[in-house]
This record gives structure tokens, C-alpha cells and sequence, in this order.
């Protein structure tokens, strides 16, 4: 994927100026990709302070590791790597807090969260279930689908991200969509 229009600078040309110290370069990095690195971040987090803070997070960890990148993936693919691992950080996190709370936090963020008058409600209620749903899945499971589905990365591409072989994204994201399709029914009986 080549997010930069045609008169834009290429990221190899924008890296090596960044690296080189110019901060409008890296500023033009994260302009560049923050979408994407939004986009994973709450597809993983759901909307929120968490996912705001692995997308900072995403783009301080880029900047400290810039000399380190070597070009073997693309700056799309290593960014989308670096805020699906900082995503299961939270999620872990979460985990323990929600543990300690009985989850009691949660519920009610999304409650006063999922009530918007301004929006169709029922839209709303279906875009709720479905995200319930892929926040049920096993984390495996759920990154695939996010990749997959909500980021639209191919096949190929999530594989090179999650660093697995591209069967093995088949496989989860078969799964997943199974799961998914069983908890939707649930939820609507």
C-alpha cells in the first residue's frame, strides 16, 4: 500500500530526512499514517483514551526506532505492527483492571458511550452488537479480523504484520467469522 499521492515525497525520501533530525519530515510521517494507526488502535481498543494512547504511543516508539527500520516491510505495515502490540499491552491491562472491578468501569462507558441522539439508534444498537461481538473473540481471532476487516490489509499483508504464515490467517479469520456469526445470533435471540 502507498499512501502518498503522486507529488508527495516518497516514505524513503521523508525517512531519511526525518532521520537526519527534521522534524517536519516525522510530522509528515504521522500526518501520513495516523489514519491507519487510528483505524487499528480502535479496532482493536474500541473508541477511547486507550486507543488515543497506543496511537501517540505507536508514533513516539516509530520515532525512537527510526534508525533501526530497515525497510524490510513497509512503513504502513511496521507501524500497524508496533499498535498491535502496544493494543494487547492495553487489552492485557484492561484485562487485569476489569479482574479487579468486575468490569463494572466498562459497562458503563459503554453505556453512556453508546447513547448518542444524534445518531439512528438503531444503527447504533447494531454497530454495538457487532463490536461486542469481535471484543469477545479470542485476541488471535479478533486482531485478524480487524486487519482484515476493519483495516482491509490483505491476506498477505496481515500475515506479514502479525509475522504468522498466510494459512494460519485463513484459518483464524475462518474461525473468527464462525464465532462471530454464532454470537450475533446469540445476541439477537
Amino acid at each position: 500500500m502507498n499512501y502518498a499521492s503522486r507529488d508527495a515525497p516518497a516514505d524513503e525520501e521523508i525517512l531519511e530526512r526525518a532521520r537526519s533530525g527534521e522534524d517536519r519530515a516525522f510530522a509528515i510521517l504521522v500526518e501520513r499514517y495516523e489514519g491507519i494507526v487510528a483505524a487499528t488502535a480502535i479496532g482493536m481498543l474500541g473508541p477511547g483514551d486507550d486507543a488515543e494512547d497506543v496511537g501517540q504511543e505507536t508514533f513516539i516508539r516509530f520515532h525512537r526506532s527510526m534508525d533501526r527500520f530497515r525497510g524490510e516491510s513497509s512503513i504502513a505495515t511496521y507501524l500497524t505492527r508496533i499498535a498491535i502490540n502496544l493494543s494487547l499491552t492495553a487489552l492485557k491491562r484492561r484485562r487485569k483492571w476489569s479482574e479487579r472491578f468486575k468490569g463494572s468501569e466498562r459497562r458503563l462507558e459503554y453505556a453512556i458511550d453508546g447513547q448518542n441522539p444524534a445518531h439512528d439508534l438503531e444503527r447504533d444498537e447494531r454497530v454495538a452488537r457487532v463490536r461486542a461481538a469481535i471484543e469477545a473473540l479470542s485476541l488471535p481471532h479478533r486482531t485478524v479480523v480487524v486487519l482484515r476487516l476493519i483495516d482491509g490489509y490483505s491476506t498477505r499483508e496481515t500475515a506479514e504484520i502479525l509475522q504468522v504464515p498466510q494459512g494460519t490467517v485463513m484459518s483464524r479469520l475462518a474461525r473468527a467469522m464462525d464465532q462471530l456469526e454464532s454470537l450475533l445470533k446469540e445476541m439477537d435471540t
